[in-house]
């Protein structure tokens, strides 16, 4: 087992080292390589651990996306920090399973200090409960279903016991611009995809408002810090207060935009959406730690773990907090480890630090590209910037050429009906000479399909 671990190590590090010249894309014909080798059937003796490890880093990593290195910029990913990835080796390696306290103390104690400290980072009240699920999505579900449960059990319906079926209708309201995943768990949650409450928003997605029509309770309302194109952030002020003048409960969608709350420089653009009932946000975005990790964040613990909490013969209950009360899942890897690694090596100065300068690079971005000549569509206020160059089979082979550069990597989108191409710095490995690299391989890019 040493022997494979420190082999194992050799791979990463080596892939590591390569990152900063290595193409962004998987090299040409990395994957096709892949997918002939892995074309067999299961195999029917064992294979020797160190040659499936050699078979991993001999094809696998040539055909991945190097979205751990510095010139990344596709669906708002983070590279995982140092201290964070190494964390997360040594946990695997613990193997424990995150359910509660009985199960793994230390899972325990890493996950309830990572949650307390990730509120002390963004201003959040110490009293709101939280979660690690999966993800954005699955912190999304954790929210709203506590909110079902706090509406109806208002309404005098106990949604726990009873469902759906009978129950008072509850009004859901979204913006024009919220993200699909919001809209996914809406539907597992049992109040449909399509007969939501739309609002209105502005040119940069964001909801102002103006012009709220008149609702009552039951009813949810969901806004948003940072648009997952422009980056922009809902007007939360007016919406919160009309929100609460009609009872309804407040959720934010702020997978990656909640962390400005952590600049003191960029605070003041979330700071309205504290006065929410609900918060979910991704580590695995801007906090920079491995994937699988969502932060669920609900100032109502009572409707999070009625909503949540599970019971069984062997499932006995303890005095401490067991995260299987507060989130979907039961079985469950120690995503603590890695958000505290991370928050541990940052500190509160180096978190903060991060997020201002990952902004700033998307400024520089913008700036670069608008000086020769390509079309900014949005407001550059926090990381996010999207690239116009025409229309839209212009748009969409510069996206194509610049993904196949290997020089860095951008997604395409569609942004207010248009065509474009979306730029997301959030990673602590992109340097400014990255963001300079970048500049000339999109420009250089935009300049060949032109020709």
């Amino acid at each position: 087992m040493r022997e494979l671990l420190a082999k194992a190590a050799v791979y990463a590090s080596d892939y590591l080292d390569a990152l900063p010249e290595r193409s962004v894309c998987a090299l040409p014909g990395a994957a096709e390589a892949l997918v002939r080798a892995l074309d067999t059937p299961l195999p029917e003796q064992r294979s020797d651990a160190a040659e499936v490890l050699d078979f991993l880093n001999r094809l696998g990593g040539p055909a991945t996306t190097a979205s751990a290195g510095g010139r990344y910029f596709g669906f708002v990913t983070g590279g995982s920090l140092p201290a964070s990835l190494a964390s997360h080796v040594l946990a695997s390696a613990w193997d424990q399973n995150a359910f509660g306290w009985v199960s793994s103390p230390a899972a325990a104690a890493f996950e309830e200090t990572a949650l307390r400290w990730i509120k002390q980072a963004l201003g959040i009240p110490p009293s709101v409960e939280g979660a690690l699920t999966t993800g954005a999505t699955m912190a999304h579900f954790a929210c709203l279903a506590a909110a079902r449960n706090r509406v109806l059990t208002d309404a005098g319906w106990d949604v726990e016991a009873n469902g759906l079926f009978g129950a008072p209708e509850i009004t859901v309201v979204v913006g024009e611009e919220a993200h699909a995943s919001l809209f996914k768990v809406l539907s597992m949650l049992g109040f449909g995809r399509a007969r939501v409450v739309r609002l209105p928003v502005d040119e940069q997605g964001c909801v102002t408002g103006a012009g709220l029509p008149e609702i009552k309770a039951p009813a949810i309302v969901c806004i948003q810090a940072g648009n997952v194109n422009s980056g922009g952030f809902d007007k939360a002020r007016p919406v919160v207060e009309w929100a609460r003048r009609a009872g309804a409960w407040i959720h934010v969608d702020g997978a990656f935009g909640l962390w400005a709350l952590a600049s003191p420089d960029l605070k003041a653009l979330a700071e309205d959406f504290l006065d929410a009932d609900s918060w979910a946000l991704d580590g695995h975005k801007w906090l920079n730690v491995p994937y699988d990790s969502g932060i669920a964040l609900v100032a109502d613990t009572e409707a999070l773990t009625a909503a949540m909490s599970i019971t069984g013969a062997y499932l006995l209950k303890t005095t401490r907090r067991d995260a299987l009360d507060v989130t979907p899942d039961s079985s469950r890897r120690a995503r603590g480890i890695d958000i505290w690694a991370a928050l541990c090596s940052l500190g509160r100065t180096g978190l903060a630090e991060l997020i201002d300068r990952n902004c700033r690079q998307a400024r520089q971005v913008a700036d670069g590209l608008r000086a020769a000549d390509l079309e900014i569509l949005n407001d550059v206020v926090l990381n996010q910037v999207v690239v116009s160059f025409g229309d839209a089979d212009a748009t969409e082979k510069l996206v194509e050429r610049v993904q196949q550069s290997g020089e860095c990597w951008c997604g395409g989108t569609v942004w207010r009906g248009r065509s474009a191409m979306r730029i997301s710095v959030s990673s602590w490995a992109t340097t400014d000479e990255d963001i300079d690299r970048s500049i000339v391989a999109i420009v250089e890019a935009a300049r060949a399909v032109s020709a």
